[in-house]
């Protein structure tokens, strides 16, 4: 593998913010957005419980774990950031939680 690799990872909810469960094609048509653009993405099924306060409203959080690797370029780096506010969108969120950084794979 002759260029760096770059894992991005999202934590995805499960609930809109008034508590109304989120459509699972809104998660499936995100998943297979992501694998038709990269060729992969995985997800976990395990439930992340996340706690946190915006301004003076406490809000409680699950969520899925979505991440793709790919190689360390800027157009992708470009397209995240994009994504992730499409995703605010999407989801109905205030923010969504996405994180970033380099792998190295054997």
């Amino acid at each position: 593998m002759d260029r760096p690799f770059r894992r991005y990872e999202m934590l995805l909810p499960l609930r809109f913010n008034d508590h109304r469960p989120i459509p699972d094609e809104l998660i499936v048509d995100t998943l297979l957005e992501l694998e038709e653009r990269f060729g992969a993405v995985s997800c976990e099924s395990q439930r992340t419980q996340g706690y946190w306060r915006h301004e003076s409203e406490s809000f409680r959080d699950e969520l899925i774990r979505v991440y793709v690797d790919v190689h360390d370029l800027a157009e992708h780096r470009e397209f995240f950031a994009m994504f992730k506010e499409e995703l605010k969108a999407r989801f109905q969120q205030l923010e969504i939680w996405m994180t970033t950084y380099p792998l190295e794979v054997l």
